[in-house]
């Protein structure tokens, strides 16, 4: 039952790898809050906190897909350094801009759709290079030591966030983000380069072969629905800034982003059982239906406490969810095309929140968070269920052997 930790005792690589990420992730932890909460005390609007998702999602939706193709084609460690040398820099800029006297909000949407085209870089190199750093029988340990670091650095970095902008400002949490890049890019520097032994270079075409590789593998294609259906209609962080208001401001707003990494992170630990199940899709439509309940649940609370209960329990699916989604990517795609599927991945993961976020600030600011909420909840819930005989292929899905 307990956390499968084999990966960072074999491998040196994947160590150095691994802890790296993790600082770097604690530092975006705390931006990823800063963001949302500086823009809502600039504008007081649920909306256009919401909006940062949408401005987000049209650089990622370009730039994956051609990110996953240089993934496949050029040294991953070096698109790995690159990415988080612009990543800083874009970190940086939005410190500068808080300590002005009026900062500009415009700049800080801009420079978050930056950062987010340099996500589509960013997250398919690693995601590409990371099965190369160990063997396939350990596969499933390294997705469950990747929803811990990213469960340690959601608690740690938004908790930290809050308490920097209520004790320091938010220029503060600006700067610990820059310094957590160059903590990894120090770790990056001490990998083995790895250079493809193919020669695919990125074009149209090497895109179009990973977009229809994508599209024949029915479980490959759940992994992405039943994501989507989730993230899209559930995805409730556009409202925590607003929802914090009345519950003690920037200290409450820390807790809200920390909840669901604290429940995904108590599941993690306990994650050993996952290795004994060979039924991968059907869990994942498990921890989605857990996420979309305990959503509703949030909805209904009417204090910080009950809303941290019900955020931690959709944590906890949300990452039953995403160990056994990571087993079966790792599983069916081959490392010629994994910076490409990556990228495909990447777009799934991520433009479902951004795109849920939109949404949920949008309605609540024509009904209230509540019905923003519990609505979204129940949309969830029915979209998962319809998945099932839509995709019986995913449904009934085993683990390889």
């Amino acid at each position: 039952m307990i956390l499968d930790i084999t990966p960072l005792r074999k491998y040196r690589d994947f160590r150095l790898l691994y802890t790296g990420q993790l600082v770097s992730l604690f530092g975006s932890m705390v931006t990823f809050v800063a963001v949302p909460v500086q823009v809502y005390n600039l504008t007081q609007s649920s909306f256009i906190v919401g909006l940062l998702g949408t401005v987000q999602l049209v650089p990622l939706l370009i730039f994956a897909l051609l990110g996953g193709a240089f993934a496949d084609s050029m040294d991953r460690r070096r698109l790995l350094v690159v990415s988080e040398i612009l990543l800083a820099l874009g970190s940086a800029v939005l410190c500068v801009n808080a300590l002005v006297r009026h900062p500009s909000v415009i700049l800080i949407f801009a420079v978050t759709a930056s950062m987010s085209a340099l996500n589509g870089f960013h997250r398919p190199a690693l995601d590409a290079i990371t099965p190369r750093l160990v063997k396939r029988e350990d596969l499933r340990a390294v997705a469950a030591l990747g929803s811990l670091r990213f469960s340690l650095s959601s608690i740690v970095g938004p908790a930290l966030g809050g308490l920097l902008i209520w004790k320091l400002g938010i220029a503060s949490t600006y700067a610990i983000d820059v310094v957590s890049f160059v903590v990894s890019l120090i770790a990056l520097a001490s990998i083995r380069s790895m250079p493809e032994r193919e020669t695919i270079k990125p074009s149209v075409s090497s895109i179009v072969v990973g977009m229809r590789y994508a599209v024949s593998r029915p479980e490959l294609i759940g992994t992405y629905v039943v994501d989507m259906m989730a993230m899209t209609f559930a995805m409730p962080m556009a409202l925590f800034p607003a929802m914090a208001a009345g519950w003690g401001g920037a200290r409450a707003v820390g807790w809200l982003y920390s909840a669901m990494p604290i429940g995904a992170l108590l599941a993690t630990l306990l994650s050993g059982w996952t290795s004994k199940v060979d039924r991968h899709g059907r869990y994942v439509v498990y921890g989605a239906l857990i996420w979309g309940l305990a959503i509703v649940g949030l909805g209904l609370s009417h204090s910080l406490a009950a809303a941290l209960i019900f955020l931690a329990i959709a944590g906890a699916g949300d990452n039953v969810s995403v160990i056994f989604r990571g087993a079966i990517w790792n599983e069916t795609i081959p490392s010629e095309l994994r910076g490409r599927l990556a990228g495909v991945e990447m777009i799934s993961y991520l433009s479902g929140p951004m795109l849920g976020n939109t949404r949920a600030g949008w309605v609540a600011s024509i009904s209230s968070n509540s019905y923003s909420i519990v609505s979204g909840g129940f949309i969830c819930l029915v979209g998962v269920l319809i998945c099932i005989p839509l995709l019986p292929a995913f449904w009934k899905y085993r683990r390889v052997a």
